[in-house]
């Protein structure tokens, strides 16, 4: 993915366009130095020294197109050709033109085909590759004209400015698609450490929380194998919230989880509770199918329904939800996750609702409950501790979705949390839910 992002930024580039640009240039720029030679042709001393000039001009100009189409093929040996057919150009003007013509301004023979010279030095090096070879020609248009006049000058200056404008535009251009193509890169490898580390909490740092407990539970050697994974689980969640999660966040960014939980427990645990039932008992936040993703869409009032239970109460539309299957499979990961917490958290008397609505442009989830609410800035303090479920089983999941999720959480009255899914325009439910559709 992240080459093709970059493959994407090299198309977009402003230097390719530049080149295009140059091409254009060259060409119309010779017609035009040829028609000027054409109208004045009476009045040249020497016509035939410059129809030879031209002649050259002309087969250069034409030849070397593939040269200018882009960097790799406009080397340095060939920039230093083609200001040599400029110069020579210029200061071949006063042996085929008259001696009046030349004191009196008139332009070179190749006349502003020379600035493309100019424009390829500044296009392939930057401005001071643009300052050199302008300079050269400020050089050979001052010799040509015996003095500098203030015509002379100001064609010079023109030339000068303009190039090295140029040329810095172009090193501003490449520095910034460096940056970008790097950031491209960071953005792909810092979102596949995400989605590992989240399966991780999902699946290892859960069976190592609850080997743990059940270890200490039962003593003897299973203290001792229960100890061991207490001391792996440390490890592993040092390993994962090193790359992925700073050490220190705003607390004011963070609201609550459900259940008023952090997504880790009291003991700075948050393994599985297989005994427990009444909150999706027996599904596991995060918990994924065998098989591949069904083909076509998934109702998700399916994946949903079995957490409705004595304590959990699920409230949902008549008509089918579809979403593709990631779509579907993921929110109802979320969702099995924010259980987990009102399980693990809110007390075995605490009761949770899930609401789930089908609006047009997407699906909502809204998971309260009735416990303890949490304190601000708990969020925060877990993350940096290392403990990752509603940073990554939670917000990394709906974030992958291109959804959000919002956490709520007011101390002594429960915590929600709403999990809001865009619809794509894939979804079979797209044309019917954007007519509209009921509520439960």
């Amino acid at each position: 993915m992240a080459k093709d992002r970059r493959e994407r930024v090299v198309r977009m580039s402003v230097e390719l366009p530049l080149w295009r640009a140059l091409t254009a240039y060259r060409v119309l720029t010779m017609v035009y130095a040829i028609l000027l030679f054409a109208f004045a042709y009476r009045e040249f001393h020497r016509p035939w020294v410059a129809i030879g000039y031209f002649a050259v001009l002309t087969v250069w100009t034409l030849a070397t197109l593939p040269r200018v189409a882009n960097a790799a093929r406009c080397t340095k040996r060939f920039l230093g050709a083609d200001l040599t057919v400029a110069l020579a150009g210029i200061l071949l003007t006063p042996v085929a033109d008259s001696h009046a013509r030349v004191v009196g301004g008139a332009t070179t023979m190749p006349s502003i085909w020379t600035a493309g010279s100019v424009l390829a030095f500044a296009i392939k090096g930057g401005w001071r590759w643009a300052a050199f070879a302008s300079s050269l020609v400020a050089v050979a248009n001052v010799t040509e004209r015996g003095e500098p006049s203030g015509d002379t000058i100001h064609n010079v200056i023109l030339v000068w400015i303009a190039s090295i404008a140029i040329g810095y535009i172009v090193e501003v251009a490449r520095a910034s698609e460096r940056t970008l193509a790097r950031a491209l890169e960071i953005e792909a490898a810092t979102r596949e450490r995400e989605r590992l580390a989240r399966d991780i909490h999902d699946s290892v740092l859960q069976v190592l929380a609850m080997v743990q407990r059940r270890g200490a539970e039962l003593g003897g050697e299973s203290a001792e194998l229960g100890r061991m994974a207490g001391e792996q689980e440390v490890a592993l969640r040092t390993l994962v919230s090193s790359g992925l999660v700073p050490l220190a966040r705003d607390p004011a960014s963070t609201d609550g989880a459900p259940g008023g939980t952090d997504g880790d427990g009291p003991d700075g645990r948050d393994g599985p509770d297989r005994r427990g039932g009444g909150y999706g008992a027996g599904r596991e936040p995060g918990a994924r199918e065998a098989g591949g993703p069904e083909p076509g869409p998934c109702d998700l009032r399916a994946l949903l329904a079995p957490h409705a239970g004595s304590r959990v109460s699920f409230a949902e539309p008549g008509a089918p939800v579809l979403l593709e299957p990631v779509a579907a499979k993921e929110l109802a990961a979320a969702v099995s996750a924010a259980l987990h917490n009102v399980r693990r958290h809110a007390g075995s008397g605490a009761r949770a609702w899930i609401l789930l609505e089908d609006e047009p442009d997407g699906v909502i989830v809204t998971v309260r409950d009735d416990g303890p609410g949490i304190p601000a800035g708990r969020l925060a303090v877990a993350e940096g501790e290392g403990r990752l479920g509603v940073a990554l089983s939670i917000r990394g999941r709906l974030r992958d979705l291109g959804g959000s999720a919002e956490l709520i959480s007011v101390p002594g009255q429960g915590t929600e949390v709403e999990l809001k899914v865009p619809r794509s325009p894939r979804d079979p439910g797209h044309k019917r839910n954007a007519r509209g559709s009921g509520r439960t």
